[in-house]
């Protein structure tokens, strides 16, 4: 990784419920508040810019469990993925990407398959 960015202070008047939340999910990522804040931030702007809008999506959540092999599997990755980049990437981020990528590859496959409908059934015997 190269020379680290130079960095300023970002002071700002939160709400005392806000920031106990901030604590608890700081912890939880085992993060410095800086490295934390900075992810957030870095977070919410790069999803911004992937909707390529500035207002507020409706979400919904979509939760499931999953083996502790599997989980485990996934957490190695990400720690690898923050050595290689130099970026935490979340599971958050992790998952929807994947998601992303199995959807968009179905509707291309769709897609062809739509186009291929009108013009006969060579391949079928």
């Amino acid at each position: 990784m190269g020379p680290a960015e130079p960095t300023v202070n970002l002071c700002a008047q939160v709400p005392e419920s806000l920031m106990v939340r901030i604590r608890e999910e700081q912890e939880k990522a085992g993060l410095p508040r800086g490295e934390y804040i900075t992810q957030i931030l870095t977070d919410y702007y790069e999803n911004q810019n992937r909707k390529g809008d500035k207002t507020m999506n409706f979400t919904k959540t979509l939760a499931f469990q999953i083996p502790e092999e599997l989980f485990n599997r996934i957490k190695d990755h990400l720690d690898r993925e923050k050595e290689r980049t130099g970026k935490r990437l979340t599971q958050r981020d992790f998952v929807i990407g994947l998601i992303e990528q199995a959807l968009e590859k179905a509707e291309q496959q769709e897609s062809g398959e739509n186009e291929g409908e009108g013009s006969g059934n060579a391949d079928m015997e």
